[in-house]
């Protein structure tokens, strides 16, 4: 059956979709906007359009494996550059005491601790510095263990 619509010829098409499948077509058509008809048309012409439903990923494989690599060498450079960094400062806490018995033949273990006490405050930013991040949190005042990933 063959109508006109303006300037525009139509023919009628009949499908006959399931019950269920009409009420869904209802409702797509009525979220859309549109006549039931005017929607199956639509739907219809999407479907005969040609494309290429083949995705293209980003990166190979290979190209991946290489950023992993390349992530992995660089954690452990950076494991290394922490553990020497976290050495260099127990080192140099002991050239610290020896530094002082070397000034001060025949000191307690008891001046020791107290040189060490009354000089941490020029000492513990450096420590704190190192640690931050690896082993540590600094929040304002507070220090935190950094938690394990």
């Amino acid at each position: 059956m063959r109508r006109e619509m303006g300037d525009t010829e139509t023919q009628a098409a009949m499908t006959y979709p399931t019950v269920d499948q009409y009420e869904q077509w209802k409702a797509d058509a009525a979220d859309m906007d549109m006549s039931v008809s005017e929607w199956i048309q639509a739907m219809v012409e999407a479907g005969r359009k040609k494309f290429d439903a083949s995705i293209e990923p980003d990166e190979s494989a290979q190209e991946l494996r290489e950023q992993r690599n390349d992530l992995k060498a660089e954690l452990e450079h950076t494991r290394g550059r922490v553990e020497e960094l976290e050495t260099q400062l127990h080192r140099s806490e002991r050239e610290k005491i020896k530094q002082y018995v070397e000034d001060n033949p025949g000191a307690t273990i008891g001046e020791i601790g107290q040189e060490l006490a009354d000089t941490i405050p020029e000492r513990l930013d450096a420590h704190l510095d190192a640690l931050e991040g690896v082993a540590v949190t600094v929040d304002g005042e507070a220090c935190y263990p950094v938690e394990d990933s």
